[in-house]
């Protein structure tokens, strides 16, 4: 196991610059997820952990070693990808001892470790089978032997699932945990998937254009986000974000100047059944999402779209209703889309005053 740091990255093609004056320290024997859109820079920062990519600036620490130098075959680090990579012409029993082969590990400590390895992830009967003989599923796991096998500080996983169906995407999710507790080893995993990141992940580092968010536990980044980037990532359906100008009835005093407000879909009430002091806003049904047990509606009001889940019955969409949202679920952000934790409303009569700190929280 080893603590990861990054100190100071910077990253650069020619003259455009990807990552800058990033810093992120890495747990050890975490499951840490960096999660973002396309192009956020979370895969070119796994890439320079693992020594594929050379930072323009910045050190690396792998435990108590800075490998700014280090080969990357010399980092004590093992990675899957998306693509598994395998020898087609190999069986999985000769794809998951090939690189011990390499290493020179003499057969008896070989057959040892690719048993013991096979049976945690289930390849025991599937040894002696071609690569185009397995599932997507168990490719990937094949691809997980090979890695374990080396016994590595720190495994790195650049989106490993994203190949899979959906049905075998939730499979592996869990399979993934629960090798990890069963390992103990750092974890860094890649993902712009966010239901991926939070289902996974007991550390979460969100990115957006090379820059880190915010860095949390889940159910943190989704109850207390630091921004409004945050609040929309995290979540479906992303939280509902209005210009404050257009949430007409909120009177709001706080330092720093108001431009968002913002709340999430299944804190709206539809049908208050005491006086709620809140946000009122009223529309029409779009779109009805029925979950099940659940449905997401989308409607259309003065102030903009938003979304609403809730438990009730289904309602038709045309139909024409009036919403609140309980002024201690409201979120602001600042006029550069920063959280404001801390500001007094004033409800009814200008003269009375509720200070509420760490507002929709």
């Amino acid at each position: 196991m080893a603590k990861i740091e990054l100190i100071h990255i910077a990253k650069k093609y020619k003259d455009e610059t990807i990552i800058s004056g990033l810093n992120l320290t890495i747990k050890d024997g975490s499951f840490t997820v960096l999660v973002g859109p396309s192009g956020c820079g979370k895969s070119t920062t796994l890439r320079m952990i693992a020594g594929l990519e050379k930072q323009s600036d910045g050190q690396i620490w792998i435990g108590d070693k800075c490998v700014n130098e280090t080969p990357p075959g010399s980092r004590d680090v093992a990675m899957v990808f998306q693509n598994y990579a395998l020898y087609p012409t190999m069986t999985v029993r000769e794809n998951i001892e090939f690189g011990l082969k390499n290493r020179k590990v003499p057969k008896s400590e070989r057959e040892t470790l690719i048993g013991d390895i096979s049976e945690i992830v289930g390849l025991t009967p599937h040894l002696n089978k071609k690569p185009q003989n397995l599932s997507g599923g168990q490719r990937q796991r094949v691809a997980l032997a090979r890695a374990m096998v080396k016994k590595p500080k720190v495994f790195i996983l650049d989106e490993p699932l994203s190949n899979l169906d959906a049905k075998l995407r939730n499979q592996m999710r869990t399979e993934l945990i629960q090798l990890h507790k069963r390992l103990g080893t750092t974890f860094v995993y890649v993902t712009h998937d966010q239901v991926e990141a939070m289902s996974m992940g007991d550390e979460i580092v969100v990115m957006n254009k090379g820059v880190i968010q915010q860095v949390d536990s889940p159910l943190k980044l989704y109850n207390d986000p630091d921004n409004v980037f945050t609040a929309q990532f995290i979540g479906t359906p992303a939280m509902n974000i209005f210009n404050f100008g257009d949430a007409h009835g909120l009177r709001v005093e706080t330092a720093s100047k108001i431009g968002y407000v913002g709340f999430r879909a299944e804190h709206v009430l539809m049908s208050p059944k005491d006086r709620t002091e809140g946000l009122i806003l009223e529309g029409e049904i779009l779109t009805r999402e029925s979950l099940g047990a659940e449905n997401i509606y989308q409607i259309k009001s003065g102030p903009g779209i938003f979304f609403v889940k809730t438990f009730l019955e289904a309602l038709e969409t045309k139909d024409h209703i009036r919403v609140t949202i309980p002024y201690d679920r409201l979120y602001y952000f600042d006029t550069d889309g920063k959280r404001i934790r801390t500001y007094e409303m004033r409800q009814e009569a200008p003269e009375r005053k509720t200070l509420v700190t760490a507002g929709g929280v």
